[in-house]
């Protein structure tokens, strides 16, 4: 184990010495399993400690654990050194610790005031204070750095300033432990300062200690002053984030180079099997491509560049106004999924889990839902056959699931999304269009999905991939195509292409 003391270069002062949270040898069991194995972890007052490590590393239970949800089954926590003991979600937030979540959790049509107090609103005899709301409102927004209309409907706000307003509610009562849970997972990368600017106030000025989780481990990087890495349960060390970097990180959370993290094997390029002409739709204009049996094709581009309008074009999900589509040298007319579905193409949508997947339902149901004229040919479901195709792309994928009828909503992102690309494997698809494979999944499950598309393109599929990760597609890609306002813009072989290049293309 290698424990890094540090001064932190992101703040402009650096946190104090001063441990806030610290705890020893934290145990924590489920059936079968030791989610926690002894775990020391700490926080200093005024220090935004990142935390990482695979899905199933103990993120998750460490968390639950310092606000409440679980009680620890053996090992001490103490806060500015006083043993304390956190039998509830009631007891953490007395003890000054907040979680923040993922999702953001804001009712869309009530008022900024009336989101941040809510549970919780002043009142003056049985009435409820507005006038007192919305004075607190605004100074804890002002305090904050922030000029937010205390009276406006969260819903009109853009998605950073939510989850400002989701912080702002955490803020509202005294907080001395802020915990981000992929905070930023559902906020755009061009709004990510406005963020990490309120982080850092909350820390530098206000003296808060922070933990913040993500599996972006740019972010982690951009934003923290140092980083615990967790891996099965156990914690692996904590490093000064001005010594780390993503190939570090990736080895300390899987045993892995980061040469290894980007797995691409050497294929020979096949014949065409897909040929786009002068495709026209409402938001893209004159796209023209060609992908190969074999290939990895790559579209890279900045929000709202069309990429992901393109490829629901290509699958029949929006209407072409004009243009060519062509399967193995044939003209098709793709205007629905089904009919994509038919000759061979599957997308997997960059939101898996409202686009891509029924939650809801078993894995077994997900895994055959593109296919349900194989397994209900008479309109009645085969449970037999269906089970036996399920089994049989869990073994290949090596799903982690306890059993077919596991509701797919219960298992981890990544193979959540392993789930969504055996359901176009069982199609037998010949082109798959994979729109953010790897967004929102853990270092572990990336490397698995690198190598499942490995042995893809070797049985000859053609992979037309959507990624906003520069170092994935320079990493996995044979070819890069850059798209600006609907267009594509540049097309460049994995050898000639560079970051600095690829943005400036797409900056242009």
């Amino acid at each position: 184990m290698t424990l890094l003391q540090s001064t932190p270069r992101h703040s402009a002062q650096a946190p104090g010495s001063e441990l806030f949270l610290k705890m020893r040898d934290i145990v924590k069991k489920f059936p079968g399993v030791c989610a926690l194995d002894h775990v020391d972890f700490e926080v200093r007052k005024g220090e935004i400690m990142g935390l990482v490590g695979e899905n199933g590393a103990g993120k998750s239970t460490l968390v639950k654990v310092l606000s409440g949800v679980y009680r620890q089954d053996a090992g001490s926590i103490l806060i500015e050194g006083q043993h304390v003991k956190i039998p509830n979600t009631a007891a953490a937030l007395e003890l000054g610790i907040r979680v923040i979540y993922q999702e953001i959790d804001v009712v869309p049509v009530l008022s900024v005031k009336e989101n941040i107090f809510l549970g919780q609103m002043p009142t003056r005899g049985l009435l409820i204070d507005w006038h007192e709301m919305t004075r607190r409102a605004r100074d804890l927004l002002i305090r904050l750095g922030f000029n937010i209309d205390p009276n406006v409907e969260v819903g009109k706000l853009g998605i950073a300033q939510q989850q400002i307003v989701v912080i702002a509610k955490g803020l509202s009562s005294n907080v001395r432990l802020l915990i981000l849970d992929e905070p930023a997972a559902t906020i755009p990368e061009k709004d990510l300062g406005v963020l990490f600017k309120l982080l850092r106030q909350l820390a530098n000025h206000d003296g808060i200690a922070i933990i913040y989780i993500s599996h972006r481990l740019k972010e982690v990087l951009d934003i923290t002053d140092r980083i615990t890495v967790l891996k099965d349960g156990r914690m692996v060390g904590i490093v000064n984030t001005q010594e780390a970097s993503k190939g570090l990180l990736t080895s300390m959370m899987v045993g892995r180079s980061l040469r290894d993290y980007f797995f691409k094997k050497k294929v020979k390029i096949g014949e065409e099997i897909m040929r786009v002409e002068h495709l026209v739709t409402r938001d893209v204009q004159d796209i023209n491509l060609q992908l190969h049996k074999g290939e990895i094709l790559t579209i890279y581009g900045l929000v709202g560049s069309g990429r992901t309008e393109l490829a629901k074009a290509l699958f029949g999900d929006v209407p072409k106004l004009s243009g060519n589509i062509l399967l193995e040298g044939k003209k098709v007319n793709i205007d629905n999924p089904h009919k994509a579905i038919r000759l061979g193409i599957g997308l997997l949508v960059e939101d898996r889990k409202s686009e891509g997947l029924v939650l809801d339902a078993s894995v077994s149901v997900n895994i055959t839902l593109a296919n349900y004229s194989v397994i209900a040919p008479r309109g009645w479901v085969n449970r037999r056959k269906e089970q036996g195709i399920a089994r049989h792309f869990i073994d290949v994928l090596q799903v982690k699931t306890p059993s077919l009828d596991t509701i797919t909503r219960e298992l981890s992102g990544g193979n959540q999304q392993k789930v969504v690309l055996a359901k176009w494997l069982c199609t037998e698809a010949k082109v798959l269009i994979f729109d953010e494979p790897t967004r929102g999944i853990d270092v572990g499950a990336k490397v698995d999905i690198y190598h499942l598309m490995a042995s893809l393109i070797e049985r000859g599929i053609g992979i037309l991939m959507i990624s906003s990760e520069l170092q994935e597609i320079l990493g996995i890609a044979d070819r890069v195509i850059v798209m600006r306002e609907g267009r594509i813009v540049g097309e460049l072989p994995r050898e000639k292409a560079t970051e600095e290049l690829l943005i400036n293309i797409a900056m242009g």
